[in-house]
């Protein structure tokens, strides 16, 4: 038992020892190469703000008109961000065209907006990414009275030429509103009675059909937004279905299908009172593709907390949702669609956690450069102390040439000193463990001349008249 004892003594004993010599040899290397490694250090640090900077800590973000559902959906974004220590700046707009011009100009500082899906990109602006679509965008038609037969409203025959005959608004120019307007109604084959149409600002047209001033209007608008909750709630509206909605989404991809059920929107009124199916498109989340990826990340972190939750229409976790788009979805994006936000986001603070992921992508392939350069410094470092040595027993045979060629007995403390002199500049070696050999071999070597001299100096005196004698020989 005892022997066991030692044994795991004696063995914890030597790596313990073993751990000491590497922690002092490394202790040792960080003393002599310091200058070195403040040097790489500097260069990883320039490298890291000029090829990746730390995101901005504030951010402008288009969304729509005052009070719309953008806006109302931004201000979730903003209190998120703001918790992670990121100011984000709304920027109201007229509308999708707007956000997209905006965010395609390079001089503009937003550099994030929401865009509903369908919003094609026709002259090929370039410069945006999308971080795919966070919510549902119901496509409405509400009418006042009871001239249309709801949920069988097909855009043709006699409904038809009552819609035409009736006031109706199909959004402002440029809006998302419009747009999806004039998608559908080209769709069904109706684009040659787009002009007869109004186009009043949405919140402007809710209001006109409140009051009586139109009869019919268009809205894209997500069903929290106050303008669809206006609507709803007033008895006098009612409210058409798309009975061919499949149709619809087979020539405009983007569109999705959401099913009402009958009083789904008010039990107390029965309203609708049979189901009905609406098309929607939804809102997208666009970006410069300048904007900093650890931006990006958080954008979809704060899309998954805010836009992830069951709704009337979506399931939880069905947003943020990655399906067509007329812009280039972000590597980013894509990477989440995989892995989710890096995990280190998950503990640390957004600042923190940033930091350290943006000096992880950086370190290893520094590494991969800074490593044959530290690897060789010990190398370099025997080299040079090599070559030191060896000017040091050249000069040490120099100085017995000197001697054999010209001894002079009387300068023999003078030798000496000169032997003591070569000596102490070899104590001012600094010799890793590896070349200590060739190090106290030089430092014997010095000390045999020395004895040599203090003995008499008889071999150098025996070798001086030796080369003497044969000099003279010679000359004869």
């Amino acid at each position: 038992m005892s022997s066991v004892k030692e044994d795991i003594k004696d063995t914890a004993l030597g790596v313990y020892e073993a751990v000491l010599e590497k922690w002092t040899s490394f202790i040792e290397f960080i003393r002599e190469a310091w200058p070195l490694l403040l040097l790489l250090f500097a260069g990883l640090m320039l490298v890291w703000w000029l090829a990746d900077p730390p995101p901005p800590k504030r951010i402008l973000m288009a969304t729509g008109s005052d009070g719309g559902s953008y806006q109302m959906l931004a201000k979730k974004y903003v209190d998120y961000f703001a918790k992670k220590g990121i100011t984000i700046e709304l920027v109201p707009s007229r509308g999708a065209q707007e956000n997209i011009a905006r965010l395609s100009d390079r001089k503009d500082p937003v550099q994030a907006a929401f865009v509903q899906a369908g919003i094609h990109n026709q002259t090929g602006i370039a410069g945006i990414l999308s971080l795919g679509s966070v919510a549902y965008e119901p496509i409405w038609f509400f009418y006042r009275g009871s001239e249309l037969e709801i949920s069988k409203f097909h855009f043709q025959g006699d409904r038809l030429k009552k819609l035409l005959s009736m006031k109706t608004s199909i959004g402002e120019a440029g809006s998302g509103t419009h747009s999806q307007a004039l998608n559908i109604l080209k769709a069904a084959g109706l684009g040659q009675y787009i002009p007869q149409f109004l186009t009043l600002p949405s919140t402007e047209g809710v209001d006109a059909l409140l009051r009586g001033e139109i009869d019919v209007l268009f809205l894209v608008d997500q069903l929290e937004s106050p303008n669809v909750e206006k609507l709803l709630g007033d008895p006098r509206l009612n409210l058409i279905g798309f009975s061919r909605a499949e149709a619809y989404t087979r020539i405009l991809p983007y569109l999705e299908i959401l099913t009402v059920p009958t009083a789904g929107f008010s039990l107390a009124r029965d309203f609708p009172p049979e189901a009905i199916e609406l098309l929607s498109t939804t809102t997208q989340l666009l970006v410069d593709d300048r904007m900093n990826p650890a931006l990006q990340y958080l954008f979809l972190e704060a899309a998954e907390a805010i836009n992830g939750k069951q709704s009337f229409f979506a399931k939880r976790g069905e947003f943020p949702l990655f399906n067509h788009s007329a812009f280039p979805e972000s590597e980013v994006a894509s990477r989440f669609q995989k892995s989710g936000v890096p995990p280190i986001m998950n503990y640390l603070p957004f600042w923190l956690a940033e930091f350290v992921h943006r000096m992880f992508i950086l370190v290893v392939p520094f590494l991969a450069f800074a490593y044959p350069i530290l690897s060789a410094l010990p190398n370099y470092r025997n080299k040079r102390v090599q070559v030191r040595i060896n000017k040091m027993y050249g000069a040490l045979w120099a100085f017995e040439q000197e001697l054999a060629l010209g001894f002079d007995a009387s300068q023999c403390d003078a030798y000496i000193n000169r032997i003591n002199q070569l000596e102490a500049d070899a104590l001012t070696f600094k010799v890793p463990k590896s070349m200590a050999g060739e190090y106290y071999s030089l430092r014997s070597s010095m000390d045999y001349v020395r004895n040599c001299l203090i003995r008499g100096e008889r071999p150098y005196l025996a070798k001086a008249n030796a080369l003497s004698t044969a000099k003279t020989d010679v000359q004869l």
